[in-house]
């Protein structure tokens, strides 16, 4: 067994005001994808993207934050903000689901992007590639706050999370840092100039079904060690939430690659 860090999550306070490792990951995965984007935009002369770079950040931030929030009230715990609606705005108590902040920012950059008439499915391709590194640091402050943690176990890497009772369980937030962030980021980064050279048919969007594609499966697997929510538990005997949601974006993305593949050569 390895002893649990118990880092303070709050990393710094300037009177009532204090600062968090979690809200710090955020503000570090947004400036990370903001400088690989813009390095992408000029490495592939995207230049209809750039009078409208900042505003679509922005727009993008707001939809993740707004797609995160809605999507744990309705995937995670819609009889509790049913009962409750006025809570449903306070983010800083805690509550936001990836899936539905996927969806949010696919339609929020669809609707700006249309808008805009800029191709969807080329500015997809260059911000896909930089969101596991936001994914990783995400994990990452969920270990630091002891939350989402893993399943009993009798490996010797379990941990005793201080809320999580008096086994070892599995550090699952760090598989997800690694799945998730390192290794996704690995494969989508050296595969980014596929789309743009159209080496073996990979048409534009490409990137984002291999993302939708990839992540599935990785979230899928490591939620075979992850505790399950305690207001849902297992669903249809032992799936989970996060699985049944990952399963759907595994299966969206197939649809999308095999449209996208089959538009192409038309």
């Amino acid at each position: 067994m390895i002893a649990f860090p118990n880092i303070d999550p709050i990393l710094f306070s300037v009177g009532p005001l204090h600062v968090r490792w979690y809200g710090l990951m955020y503000v570090l995965g947004f400036m990370a994808s903001y400088f690989f984007v813009q390095r992408q935009i000029q490495q592939f002369s995207f230049r209809e993207l750039e009078p409208w770079f900042e505003n679509l950040n922005l727009t993008l931030i707001l939809s993740v934050v707004l797609g995160g929030r809605l999507g744990y009230v309705l995937f995670y715990n819609f009889s509790y903000y049913l009962r409750h609606p006025l809570e449903i705005p306070a983010t800083w108590t805690g509550g936001m689901s990836f899936h539905g902040a996927c969806i949010g920012v696919m339609l929020g950059g669809w609707l700006y992007l249309r808008k805009k008439k800029i191709n969807y499915w080329k500015v997809a391709d260059i911000y896909v590639v930089t969101i596991p590194i936001g994914l990783g640091l995400g994990r990452l402050g969920n270990f630091i706050n002891g939350e989402l943690f893993g399943r009993t176990t009798d490996l010797p890497w379990g941990m005793i999370f201080p809320g999580g009772g008096p086994l070892p369980r599995h550090p699952s937030q760090l598989y997800e840092m690694l799945l998730e962030g390192v290794v996704l980021f690995t494969i989508l980064w050296s595969q980014k100039y596929r789309p743009w050279q159209n080496q073996r048919g990979w048409p534009h969007g490409s990137l984002g079904c291999l993302f939708l594609i990839v992540y599935g499966l990785f979230r899928f697997l490591v939620e075979l060690a992850r505790e399950p929510d305690p207001q849902l538990g297992f669903l249809f005997g032992s799936l989970t939430m996060g699985q049944l949601l990952s399963m759907a974006m595994i299966l969206g993305g197939s649809l999308i690659w095999l449209i996208r593949s089959r538009s192409q050569h038309r």
